[in-house]
């Protein structure tokens, strides 16, 4: 069984996007978090989009700017299956794409991690992860804490039914003020 991995960028205050989806905040450059992307980049099986993370992502990284300016990262996201949850798209662009979650998105997750091979990755997509995470279908949990304060943004859990109980299963602290915490269920 595969196992389904969420990776999420989240401010001091724990928003993962401003109010008006800006993210240019998680965009800074620094060697130590880009070879570090890089590396994560060539892990998994595929990758796991909801709707509107899957059109930010498909609008940038199969351009001639993504492949010049991150050629590593754009090859492996370009190469990688991948998998949007959504009800409303009807014709993804992006090579390598499904579309998964129309009638049942749990059903549809668990189908996705019965098969074989590396892990799955869901990249932001909020409210994926949180229902992901709800149903006890995120085997882990990493967060990329950036050292800014929003003070006002999405959440990632803005409306968890049941507590999630977690814990610590690694971390890493980085030169630019940059920490992952990766946190996997408790039993």
């Amino acid at each position: 069984m595969r196992r389904l991995v969420s990776f999420t960028m989240i401010s001091l205050d724990g928003y993962f996007a401003a109010s008006d989806g800006d993210l240019s905040w998680a965009h800074r450059g620094d060697p130590q978090w880009k070879a570090y992307v890089e590396d994560n980049s060539k892990q998994g099986g595929g990758l796991v989009f909801g709707r509107l993370t899957y059109e930010m992502m498909a609008s940038y990284w199969p351009t001639p700017h993504a492949a010049a300016s991150d050629p590593v990262v754009a090859q492996n996201m370009n190469r990688l299956p991948k998998f949007v949850f959504s009800r409303t798209l009807t014709r993804p662009d992006w090579d390598s794409t499904r579309v998964l979650g129309r009638d049942d998105l749990l059903a549809d997750a668990r189908n996705l991690k019965s098969g074989h091979g590396a892990d799955l990755v869901v990249l932001g997509s909020g409210s994926i992860v949180a229902q992901l995470a709800q149903a006890g279908l995120i085997d882990e949990l990493q967060l990329a804490v950036f050292p800014v304060v929003l003070g006002k943004g999405r959440r990632l859990f803005p409306d968890l039914k049941d507590h999630l109980k977690l814990k610590l299963a690694h971390s890493r602290i980085f030169d630019n003020g940059n920490v992952v915490l990766a946190y996997r269920p408790s039993k």
